[in-house]
């Protein structure tokens, strides 16, 4: 349960910082991924990373189980496959943008802040 709450809390401080980030700079996001998408070096090192990050989770978290543990779990595999979509379909990233230019797309990164920030540090 330590592990957990150490990647609850990551979760929360990276999608708390990424919320903000949306909603104070919504012009800035959208120029990344058009940024990541032009160069492949950047657009290589993210799929690689993505691929690590979830080996890591899915080798290292893979826990399924009725709590919210499992939400952990699925975010780990997801990594994993944006990992693979992304050195197998490198354009693939471009579907992703127009999230970028919304307004609910920080909510929903407060969303999950919260939900991780309540179980890793208040819980």
């Amino acid at each position: 349960m330590e592990f957990s709450i150490l990647l609850a809390k990551i979760f929360a401080a990276i999608y708390l910082a990424a919320g903000l980030g949306l909603l104070i700079n919504p012009k800035f996001y959208p120029k990344i991924i058009d940024d990541m998408v032009k160069n492949t070096a950047v657009l290589y090192l993210y799929g690689f990373i993505a691929i690590v990050g979830g080996v890591f989770m899915v080798s290292y978290h893979n826990i399924w189980e009725k709590s919210w543990v499992v939400i952990i779990t699925l975010f780990g595999w997801a990594a994993l496959l944006k990992g693979f979509m992304i050195l197998i379909f490198p354009k693939s990233l471009v579907i992703c943008r127009p999230m970028f230019k919304m307004r609910l797309f920080s909510i929903v990164a407060f969303i999950i802040a919260a939900f991780f920030g309540y179980f890793g540090f208040f819980a």
